[in-house]
């Protein structure tokens, strides 16, 4: 099964995405910031991460930064989820190894078509 690391401070927000996710049949854990998920990835495989941007203790560009130093997420797609939407902040995600990029609130069926197309 398709694991999903979903990263969110935002204890409501992790709800929806996990909701989405798993009821698209995706096997879904969830962590609270940057650093938990870091923490997280490094004792089990993910498939695809799914972070937030803007979190305590480590932003989600950061995260992608570290985890991309990473032989096992090397080449693993990691979308940001945000409310953030300027060009900057984009260009930034991207420097890091950002795959993709989504922008709250998310449409559920945008959100999967989106996964599904980048897990290929």
């Amino acid at each position: 099964m398709t694991k999903i690391l979903a990263v969110d401070d935002s204890a409501s927000m992790r709800q929806m995405v996990s909701f989405t996710l798993k009821g698209a049949g995706f096997e879904v854990v969830e962590a609270v910031d940057g650093q938990d998920a870091l923490k997280k990835a490094q004792t089990e495989k993910v498939n695809l991460v799914l972070t937030d941007v803007n979190m305590p203790n480590m932003d989600g560009i950061t995260l992608i930064r570290q985890l991309r130093a990473l032989p096992n997420y090397k080449f693993t797609p990691m979308l940001m989820l945000t409310t953030e939407s300027a060009d900057n902040k984009k260009n930034e995600g991207k420097a890091a190894g950002a795959t993709g990029w989504l922008v709250k609130p998310f449409n559920p069926e945008q959100l999967i078509a989106t996964i599904k197309k980048v897990l290929g």
